[in-house]
C-alpha cells in the first residue's frame, strides 16, 4: 500500500521542486548493504568527502584545481581493490590479480587482447591457449567481443576445432548475428551456409530472423525481403505467417513500411496473414505518420475477421502522443472504450511519458488515478518512465522513494529502471547513488539485471565531464567483466566527452582503439579531435588520427558502424 499512496500523493503536487535541495543528497557510503535506503535525510554526514561537502554549500569543488588522475570516492575502495587497470590507458593490467588462476573466459580474453589482427591470426594466437570449451564459453566470448568480429570470429573458428566440441545451433546465431551487427554479410552468408551443411541443419527461424534484423538495421530492406522469400527452398525454413511477421518487424522497426507493405501485398494469397501482421503494418504507417493508410489497414483487419484489439489502437496513440496532439490521443481513448477495450499498462505508459516529455506533469502524474479505475496494474517499465518524469522535473527525491517502494508492491526492477534511475543519479549530481545503484543490479536476484551499453553511459560521460580518470578506468574493466562490449557509440561518447575535458591524450588512445576495432567514429568526432589537437599545438598527434583517418577510407577494409 505505501507505494500506492506515495504514487497517489505525488499527483496532488504540481510544483517542482528545487534540484538544489540538500535533502536530497545521499551519505557518503555508495556500496550499503542492499537493505538501506537510498533516500537520507537532510543532515550532512561527517563522512562526506569534500566534494560533497562542497557542493551542499555550492562552493567549487577543492578538488577542480587538479585533474585528479587517481580520485576514487572513498567508499569505492573495497571494490576497487579487485579491479586492475593501467593509469595511463584505462585498460585492464595484465598483472596478476591473484595467485588463483583466472576464469576461462578470461584466459581467453588474454590471447585475444595480445594484438588487433585477422581472425586468422587470432586463431594462431589461441593454439596456446588449454581452455576447455564449452558453449557457455563460447557464448560468453561472444557477448564481450560483439562488437569485434575479427576476434569473436578467430575464436569461434578455433573453438569449433577442440576435440570435444561441437557448436550448437545457438552458437551459430550468436556468430551470425555478431557479423551482421559489424556489417559483415559476406562472412555472415558464408556462415549460414555453413550451418545448411551440418548433419542436422542448424538453421532455423531464429537463424534467419537475425540475418532479416541485421540487414534491415543497415538499410539493406531489399535484401532482406530476399532472404525471406529464399529461406524455406534454399536453408528448409519454413516461410508461414510467423516467419513473415518477423521480416515485417524488423522493416518497421528500421522505418521501411513500404517494404514491409510491399512484401505483404506480394505475399497476401500465399501466407495468410494473423492479427499480428496486421498489427505490425498499422504500427509502421502510424510511426511514419500515414493515418490514412494505418485506418485503411484497419479496416481490412476487420475484413480478414480479425478485431481491432489494444495493441492496434496504441499504435494510434503512440503516434499522436509522439506529435504532442492529446486531443487526438483523448479521442482514440475513447473509441477504444466505446469498443469494449481497456487501455492496458503499456498504453498508458506512453500517455504518462508524452505528457511528462511536454511538461503536463500534473496530468501525466494524473494518468495513474486512470489506471486505477481501469484495474491496471503499473509493471517496470510505468515505474521507468515515472522516475524518469519526477527526476527531469526536479523531484528526485521522489523518483528515489518510488524505486525504492517498487519491490514493495511486487514488481521487479529490470534493466530499464535501473538504466533510468543510474541517469536521474548522474543527472542531479549524485555520483556516489549512481555507483551504488551500478552494484546493487549485480545484486539481485537471479542475475537477470545485468547492466548493458545505456547503464554506464552516464557513468562514463561524469567521469570524462570530472576528469575522474581512475574510476573511469574501474568502469571500463566493470564492463569488460559485465560481457558488455564497447560499441562505436562508446567510443565517440568517451572520444567527445575527454576532449570537452581537455584531456585529448587520452581522447586520442580511445580513438586508435576504436580504429584498430574497425569502428570507424563519425566525421564530426573526427573533426573535433583534430581540432582539439590543433588548439593545443600537437600536431604529430593531429597527422596520425588524419592518416587513420585516411587510410581507413582508403582501404575500405572497414565499414563504418552506425551509431545508434
Amino acid at each position: 500500500m505505501l507505494a500506492k499512496l506515495r504514487i497517489s500523493k505525488l499527483v496532488s503536487y504540481t510544483l517542482p521542486r528545487r534540484v538544489c535541495e540538500r535533502r536530497f543528497l545521499v551519505t557518503s557510503n555508495a556500496f550499503p548493504n542492499s537493505e538501506e535506503s537510498l533516500v537520507v535525510d537532510a543532515a550532512e554526514s561527517p563522512e562526506l568527502p569534500s566534494w560533497i561537502k562542497d557542493f551542499i554549500s555550492n562552493k567549487p569543488s577543492s578538488n577542480s584545481v587538479s585533474d585528479d588522475e587517481d580520485f576514487v570516492i572513498p567508499s569505492l575502495a573495497s571494490w576497487v581493490e579487485s579491479q586492475k587497470f593501467s593509469r595511463s590507458r584505462g585498460e585492464v593490467s595484465s598483472g596478476n590479480v591473484a595467485e588463483k588462476s583466472p576464469e576461462d573466459i578470461d584466459r581467453v580474453c588474454e590471447f585475444l587482447n595480445k594484438k588487433d589482427s585477422s581472425h586468422e591470426d587470432v586463431v594462431k594466437e589461441l593454439s596456446g591457449c588449454d581452455v576447455v570449451v564449452s558453449e557457455s564459453l563460447v557464448l560468453q566470448v561472444l557477448r564481450r567481443f560483439s562488437n569485434g568480429w575479427n576476434q569473436a570470429y578467430g575464436f569461434f573458428m578455433w573453438a569449433n576445432s577442440q576435440t570435444g566440441y561441437v557448436h550448437s545451433s545457438q552458437a551459430y546465431n550468436a556468430m551470425v548475428d555478431v557479423l551482421g551487427k559489424c556489417r559483415n554479410f559476406e562472412l555472415m552468408w558464408r556462415l549460414v551456409d555453413e550451418m545448411k551443411k551440418t548433419e542436422s541443419g542448424l538453421v532455423t527461424l531464429d537463424t534467419m530472423s537475425k540475418v532479416m534484423r541485421r540487414l534491415a538495421k543497415s538499410g539493406k530492406y531489399n535484401e532482406a525481403v530476399d532472404a525471406f522469400l529464399e529461406m524455406e527452398k534454399s536453408y528448409g525454413v519454413k516461410a508461414d505467417s510467423f516467419a513473415m511477421n518477423s521480416l515485417m518487424d524488423a522493416l518497421v522497426k528500421e522505418n521501411s513500411i513500404e517494404h514491409a507493405h510491399e512484401a505483404f501485398l506480394k505475399l497476401f494469397d500465399t501466407i495468410k496473414p494473423d492479427s499480428r501482421t496486421f498489427n505490425i503494418l498499422i504500427h509502421g504507417f502510424c510511426k511514419a505518420r500515414k493515418f490514412d493508410d494505418a485506418r485503411t489497414m484497419m479496416e481490412l483487419m476487420k475484413v480478414a475477421e480479425f478485431a481491432p484489439d489494444v495493441v492496434t489502437y496504441t499504435s494510434f496513440v503512440e503516434a499522436y502522443c509522439r506529435e504532442g496532439d492529446f486531443r487526438r490521443v483523448d479521442e482514440i481513448l475513447e473509441e477504444m472504450r466505446e469498443s469494449g477495450i481497456k487501455p492496458n499498462v503499456v498504453t498508458y505508459t506512453i500517455v504518462m511519458h508524452s505528457l511528462g516529455k511536454a511538461r503536463q506533469v500534473a496530468e501525466a502524474l494524473g494518468v495513474y488515478e486512470k489506471m486505477k479505475e481501469d484495474e491496471c496494474v503499473p509493471d517496470a517499465k510505468f515505474y521507468s518512465s515515472l522516475i524518469h518524469i519526477l527526476s527531469k522535473t526536479g523531484r528526485f527525491k521522489d523518483a528515489a522513494e518510488i524505486f525504492e517502494d517498487m519491490t514493495k508492491q511486487g514488481v521487479s526492477r529490470d534493466v530499464l529502471v535501473y538504466n533510468t534511475m543510474i541517469s536521474a543519479a548522474v543527472r542531479h549530481s549524485q555520483d556516489e547513488m549512481a555507483l551504488r545503484l551500478l552494484k546493487m543490479m549485480g545484486e539481485e536476484e537471479g542475475g537477470l539485471c545485468s547492466p548493458n551499453v545505456e547503464t554506464y553511459a552516464p557513468l562514463l560521460k561524469m567521469c570524462c565531464h570530472k576528469k575522474k580518470m581512475k574510476l573511469l578506468g574501474v568502469l571500463l574493466h566493470h564492463m569488460v567483466k559485465n560481457d558488455v562490449s564497447i560499441d562505436v557509440s562508446t567510443y565517440i561518447l568517451l572520444i567527445r566527452g575527454l576532449c570537452v575535458s581537455g584531456k585529448v591524450e587520452e581522447a586520442c588512445l580511445f580513438f586508435e582503439e576504436a580504429m584498430r576495432k574497425g569502428m570507424v567514429p563519425r566525421e564530426s568526432t573526427c573533426k573535433m579531435l583534430v581540432d582539439e589537437l590543433e588548439k593545443k599545438g600537437m600536431g604529430e598527434a593531429k597527422l596520425k588520427i588524419q592518416s587513420l583517418v585516411q587510410f581507413s577510407v582508403m582501404t575500405k577494409s572497414h565499414s563504418p558502424l552506425p551509431v545508434m
